[in-house]
């Protein structure tokens, strides 16, 4: 078994990290993912305030092209295509019933989209805490449960030795419910509940001209607190470009696969890439 440059990597095996690359103006600075139960679809969201959807081709179940895609850009209340530092789309969630809730870093924000093309249907209500969170370091994380409860956390917990403080948002507030520990490094970046129930974590490291680590920790969502802490990937600096989305998803045989997008900060030297890997028993 090959772990392709892995530190510890303890239940994942990398499956195909494809490069990609599209002409369309604004193409770049993915933060966010959301793939569809059976892995044919997605959505992702930029920096600059674009939404795209798109279908992935599999051959031998391994990724090798991206078709059909739709590009729209995020609107505000009146209609208006976002602007400056509003744009800065990091999280996204997509419930059963279609709807897409994204979350932003500049403005500590969570708002719900029906129609891509439209105005967003619901701006979540702002508790007090969001207006405390640093800037550019907020919302990076957006996660929903089947029971429709979406999560999300900021990306610095203002402490090195504080945790990260987890909000669910249900019956219309947000509450903080479950606290993320932090260590060596990491901050968390991307977040999804997968078939099986758990919270994936996607966390980041950056380690100056060596690059960037990602880790993977997956976790049972308790009460109060998460539970049954599992490490599931920790890659060497340089392994993966700046990984920011995840999304857990499950093959037609059972297997679960982790698909993750990286930001490429619009930078020549950056690259855009999602990763694929598979989980093992």
């Amino acid at each position: 078994m090959i772990w392709a440059g892995c530190l510890q990597a303890q239940s994942l095996e990398l499956v195909r990290s494809f490069e990609w690359l599209e002409p369309f103006e604004g193409f770049g600075g993915f933060s966010s993912l959301e793939v569809s139960k059976d892995g044919s679809q997605f959505y992702t969201t930029t920096d600059k305030g674009l939404i795209v959807q798109g279908v992935f081709i599999r051959e031998n179940n391994s990724l090798v092209a991206i078709e059909n895609l739709r590009v729209e850009r995020l609107r505000r209340r009146d209609g208006q295509p976002l602007r400056s530092y509003n744009t800065d789309a990091e999280g996204l969630a997509v419930a059963q019933s279609g709807e897409i809730f994204i979350s932003f870093e500049g403005t500590h924000q969570v708002l719900r989209y029906r129609d891509l093309s439209a105005a967003p249907e619901k701006y979540l209500p702002m508790p007090k805490e969001f207006k405390r969170f640093q800037l550019n370091s907020s919302l990076e994380a957006l996660a929903i449960d089947k029971s429709g409860a979406l999560y999300t956390m900021p990306e610095r917990s203002g402490d090195l030795n504080r945790a990260f403080p987890i909000y669910r948002y249900s019956r219309r507030q947000w509450e903080h419910t479950h606290d993320l520990s932090r260590s060596d490094g990491y901050l968390p970046v991307g977040a999804d509940f997968g078939p099986d129930g758990r919270l994936y974590i996607l966390e980041r490291n950056f380690h100056g001209l060596s690059g960037f680590s990602t880790r993977v920790r997956s976790f049972e969502v308790g009460s109060d607190q998460l539970e049954d802490e599992r490490i599931l990937l920790r890659t060497t600096p340089g392994t993966h470009d700046n990984l920011e989305g995840i999304a857990v998803w499950q093959t037609a045989s059972g297997n679960i696969r982790v698909t993750m997008i990286s930001d490429d900060n619009f930078r020549i030297f950056q690259k855009t890439e999602f990763v694929e890997y598979r989980l093992v028993p």
